[in-house]
């Protein structure tokens, strides 16, 4: 479950930390209050993408850490496992998110370094967020078909087709690439001739760039390097006051410092080997230095070398590697269009039986879609009886289509709210308020179906109120039951649900707005669902039903 939410310095939040517990939490408060900054921090951890004007007015830097504790965290630790990120400690997984003024930002999971695509994948381990723009996303046929496939389980067969088909798509794409009339294959074939013998008449090699510049700087520089060479020799050598001479005078000195100080034996050594180094540099030095001719035909030879290499990887690539990928690629795509027609006929073959993977495997898809389409129909109606639609039905409709990419399938929920009426499909006659309890009562056969701890419901009681208030109460604290749920909420029928209740305030200090939010219990509970039932002017009345609410619940 999620223990503790941090935030500093995000939007009109400038410190705030909630400690939530197990089952329904619920947070309410005034229309403006900041309760929309609670879920975009959850969404920052789950990794939403963020800029500066996040940061609160003034502040160079805003941050988030959420601190989750997990009773299970072996599908966790096995992804933080192959992410190369630190495991888990006592059960507790820590993520932290920074954004800065400078556009840089920082992610840490358990002290770790990791990216935006990491915390989405945790985030998908840890927390099904759900909020007021999910309700359109209920009317996609991609979501939907998304929304089966999770209930399901069709994880691995919907892979499984969606690689044939991958597999199918890139044959077609290598038939497309061979198909043409024979003047467009025979121009391809004589430019794909040329690029292939220029770049082997180089003979280049992986290292031959680097080779060609160092001789190039060398035979370029020769004089200097010979007068440095030289200078270098006389140093060390060939000078009266050279270092080998002052070395000779030196060991003298200690073999004479050896008879009186037993010790010097030891500097006399070191002094000799010190001496016999500077004779192997001198000659490493002149050796070097005679291997080195100011030949101007071999000079030319190397600017003409390097230019060559330089004109190619204008044409053909950055670098040697990839000029000579060019020129495998090159060959291959040679040999397929020389051999165009047994290719063709080869991937023809291949093709067919990619085809006829992905019917098969489409339809064994399909069947198991519409083994789940049924149970997921009866499971889905049960739940609307339960949220004001007593007669209501839920359908799941599923149609043959052409190949794609999810399937042979085509989607469309369907929905009758009252007795009698047809089934429509649910985008033309849903209104918001329905949409909201549609999406409730799927979230709430999924979560059965899942092992996510978390689920977060921001606003999901929309344009709902009055008996539907009470019936969403109930069904969010039976998820409640069997995982952490947080509710972001305007109807005092939810909130009286809640097992904690976090009441977000705004209030101006020192000139500056800043959000608060704290836990409520007891009378001040009482009051704060007075609040949401009457506004701010309580009354007996407000007080009383508020207390009635809470002892129902």
């Amino acid at each position: 479950m999620l223990r503790t939410l941090r935030i500093k310095n995000l939007a009109i939040v400038e410190n705030l930390r909630a400690e939530f517990n197990p089952g329904l939490n619920v947070i309410t408060g005034e229309t403006g209050a900041g309760k929309s900054v609670i879920t975009g921090a959850l969404n920052l951890i789950l990794g939403e993408r963020a800029d500066k004007t996040l940061i609160r007015a003034g502040e160079d830097t805003c941050g988030v850490e959420a601190v989750f504790e997990l009773a299970r965290p072996e599908a966790v630790n096995l992804l933080l496992e192959e992410l190369g990120l630190p495991a888990c400690e006592d059960r507790r997984l820590i993520v932290r998110r920074l954004i800065s003024q400078s556009g840089s930002g920082k992610a840490l999971v358990n002290d770790g370094p990791a990216t935006l695509q990491t915390l989405a994948r945790l985030g998908t381990l840890l927390v099904d967020m759900h909020g007021p723009h999910d309700h359109q996303s209920l009317l996609g046929r991609e979501f939907q078909l998304d929304l089966l496939d999770d209930y399901g389980r069709l994880a691995a067969p919907r892979r499984a087709y969606q690689q044939a088909y991958s597999a199918l798509l890139d044959l077609q794409a290598q038939r497309r690439a061979l198909d043409g009339d024979d003047g467009q294959v025979a121009q391809q074939i004589e430019m794909l001739r040329y690029q292939i013998k220029e770049i082997e008449d180089a003979a280049l090699t992986d290292a031959d760039e680097e080779q060609v510049q160092q001789e190039h700087t060398a035979v370029a520089n020769a004089q200097r390097i010979v007068a440095l060479a030289n200078a270098l020799q006389a140093a060390l050598t060939e000078d009266e006051a050279s270092a080998f001479n002052r070395l000779a005078f030196c060991q003298k000195a200690l073999d004479e410092l050896a008879e009186l100080l037993p010790e010097a034996a030891a500097w006399r050594d070191e002094a000799r080997s010190a001496a016999v180094q500077i004779q192997e540099l001198a000659a490493a030095i002149a050796g070097r230095a005679q291997s080195i001719e100011a030949d101007p035909e071999r000079l030319q030879w190397l600017e003409d070398r390097l230019a060559l290499i330089h004109k190619l990887k204008r044409k053909y690539g950055g670098s040697i590697p990839e000029i000579l990928k060019v020129l495998d690629d090159g060959r291959q795509r040679l040999r397929d269009l020389e051999t165009r027609g047994e290719r063709l006929a080869a991937l023809e073959r291949q093709i067919a039986e990619a085809e006829q993977q992905v019917q098969l495997l489409g339809a064994e898809l399909g069947r198991k879609r519409r083994k789940a389409a049924k149970a997921l129909d009866e499971a889905i109606s049960a739940e609307l009886a339960g949220l004001g639609f007593p007669h209501g039905r839920f359908a799941v409709e599923l149609q043959a289509a052409p190949p794609g990419p999810a399937g042979l399938d085509e989607i469309e929920f369907g929905f009758a709210p009252n007795a009698g009426e047809p089934m429509r499909p649910l985008r033309a006659i849903a209104s918001s308020g329905e949409i909201s309890r549609v999406m409730l009562a799927i979230k709430s056969i999924l979560a059965e179906h899942d092992r996510i701890p978390v689920l977060v419901f921001d606003e999901i009681d929309a344009n709902v109120g009055g008996e539907m208030g009470n019936a969403i109460g109930a069904r969010l604290a039976a998820i409640a039951a069997t995982r952490q749920v947080l509710c972001v909420t305007h109807l005092p029928q939810v909130a009286a649900r809640g097992r904690t209740h976090f009441v977000v305030r705004k209030e101006v200090r020192d000139g500056r707005t800043r959000t608060s939010i704290a836990p409520v219990a007891g009378e001040a509970r009482v009051e704060e669902l007075a609040r949401m039932l009457g506004g701010r002017n309580q009354t007996s009345v407000t007080l009383k039903h508020a207390r009635e609410l809470l002892a129902k619940c």
